[in-house]
């Protein structure tokens, strides 16, 4: 089924942001559980493979490109350094996030 150039999914959650063994300088916004279905549904078409899905997020103002991780059965959300500092992200902060998966 060809895309229309309209969003495979829209998805806008808050989230307490977490620390992990992952690729410093990245802070994690996971994922909620009644989110993962609809992550899952899109990253069929989206994932670029080893089931990361590339999504434009946001959080605050600030507007960035990064990749879903899978972990555990749901989804993390790298949070750029960036991002981090022109947001206030620290780990345990609690955020609005929207993202968008094309």
């Amino acid at each position: 089924m060809p895309n229309d150039g309209a969003p495979l999914a829209e998805l806008t959650f808050t989230a307490v942001l977490i620390a992990w063994r992952g690729p410093a300088p990245y802070v994690f916004a996971p994922i909620p559980p009644e989110c993962v279905g609809e992550v899952a549904h899109a990253a069929r078409s989206a994932s670029y493979g080893w089931g990361c899905v590339p999504v434009t997020a946001t959080i605050g103002t600030t507007q960035f490109t990064t990749s879903l991780m899978p972990r555990d059965g749901g989804y993390l959300v790298p949070i750029k350094r960036a991002v981090q500092l022109s947001e206030g992200a620290t780990v345990g902060a609690r955020v609005h996030v929207r993202l968008t998966i094309a």
